[in-house]
């Protein structure tokens, strides 16, 4: 078809007219996406960053597409080991346009438990939701909180027979805990239940402070243990390098509820992931910011339990890991 013919002229025109319609709905959809609601998720750590558990939650929230600065904001309030101001945190979060805030450990979830009854609450594991009073059941929390259990007073006694498994004449194991953490106590509890199944007398050192952890370690110096319990909250994950250390000084076999400790050289750790546990809490924010109550969220148990082992620190202690304990363990340091 000749340039210039009529016809040419007719076909030209409409394809101008369909070029330049597409081109005006090119701004109405670069407009739409630019309109993605920004979110805001509060967050209150116990620790300081950078955090595992924090990265770990982070990492869940980008499976869902939540990307920071486009469609979610997160508002951290770090206690940086100092639980006493958790409830001043939790206020200023409560102050703020949230969507949903999130946290961890009993101490923290009863502060913003206490700072807000309307924005809901995500928390990233407890010892025992329902007897803390923060759900009426696991099935139908109820109320602005739901989360996952740490389902940890269950494994006391395990954790007893594991140490028990690697010292086998341990009779008399000292339990370090923070006894102003009423989820810590719940475990305590459930210990000393399982106690005489395994043939050991618990000793129970109360530590609220770090003054109170020294005079632990003296007394236990003088009084020496078989080996140690040290249960895992905001206040013993602080001090774990002087429990570590304090446990290799003293050659005491060791116990941990996480791997946080064995990373620090203490001898094995047993429970739940609790960057697996974080990682699942954004499942929980997810589900939130897209209309979900959280009272009728139940609360999830955890699916994923780590044994590990350091040989390094097993053969500083004069410990021999027989083979067959070392095949039972999900990850063996050496």
């Amino acid at each position: 078809m000749a340039r210039g013919s009529p016809m040419f002229d007719i076909r030209r025109r409409d394809f101008i007219t369909l070029l330049g319609g597409a081109a005006a709905t090119w701004p109405l959809a670069a407009s739409a996406q630019q309109r993605e609601p920004m979110r805001r998720v509060g967050v209150l750590w116990p620790g300081a960053p950078p955090d595992k558990w924090d990265e770990a939650f982070r990492q869940g929230l980008r499976t869902y597409g939540y990307v920071e600065g486009r469609n979610i904001l997160l508002e951290y309030r770090w206690a940086e080991g100092n639980q006493e101001r958790f409830p001043i945190l939790a206020e200023q979060l409560a102050r703020l346009p949230l969507d949903v805030i999130v946290t961890i450990s009993a101490r923290a979830i009863l502060a913003v438990k206490e700072a807000t009854t309307t924005i809901p609450i995500v928390f990233a594991g407890t010892s025992d939701p329902v007897r803390t009073g923060f759900a009426a059941s696991l099935a139908r929390p109820g109320g602005n909180l739901t989360g996952l259990s740490l389902m940890a007073p269950d494994l006391a006694g395990k954790r007893l027979e594991l140490i028990k498994s690697v010292v086998p004449g341990a009779s008399r194991i000292a339990m370090l805990w923070n006894a102003s953490d009423q989820g810590m106590a719940i475990r305590v509890e459930q210990a000393q239940l399982a106690a005489p199944a395994v043939h050991v007398t618990l000793l129970s050192p109360e530590l609220r402070t770090p003054a109170d952890l020294e005079n632990a370690f003296v007394t236990l110096s003088s009084d020496r243990p078989d080996a140690l319990l040290v249960f895992v909250d905001p206040f013993t994950v602080s001090h774990r390098r002087r429990i570590v250390d304090f446990a290799a000084a003293n050659r005491l076999p060791a116990i941990y509820e996480d791997r946080v400790f064995v990373d620090a050289s203490g001898l094995m750790s047993y429970g739940p992931s609790i960057e697996d546990i974080c990682r699942r809490a954004a499942t929980y924010v997810d589900k939130i910011l897209k209309g979900a109550k959280p009272g009728d969220l139940p609360i999830e148990q955890p699916t994923k339990f780590e044994l590990i082992i350091n040989l390094k620190t097993a053969k500083a202690l004069g410990l021999e890991i027989p083979l067959q304990f070392q095949q039972l363990a999900d990850e063996v340091i050496e």
